[in-house]
């Protein structure tokens, strides 16, 4: 199903409906030709596994805590806190609690775009 897209400067609401539940679905938020900005909503014990992204990438806890995994190290994020990942790097993560999460990810750009 298409993403519907927000007009500029439009008030967008990255917060889960309450606290995050284990059934709530992640959704995409924005996406468009160089930008995609998504609400992971990620159960405790859930694990996403390695995986990369083509283009950098920011990891921002909305509520609960994580465990983010890269560069070989893991690293623990609580509700309000960010951390930025360069284009290509492996990483995983895991919920260390019921937790929500907002992506941001910088999608190159097309090589047919000119």
């Amino acid at each position: 199903m298409p993403v519907p897209q927000p007009k500029l400067s439009e008030v967008i609401d990255v917060r889960t409906a309450g606290s995050a539940s284990p059934g709530a679905p992640s959704s995409t938020l924005v996406k468009t030709a160089t930008l995609e900005v998504r609400r992971l909503t990620l159960p405790k014990g859930r694990e996403i596994p390695t995986h990369h992204a083509r283009g950098e990438i920011t990891v921002h806890c909305l509520e609960g805590r994580i465990a983010f995994t890269a560069d070989g190290t893991t690293r623990e994020l609580g509700a309000g806190q960010m951390l930025v990942l360069a284009a290509g790097a492996p990483h995983s993560l895991v919920g260390l609690e019921d937790s929500a999460v907002l992506v941001t990810k910088v999608l190159p750009a097309s090589s047919s775009a000119h």
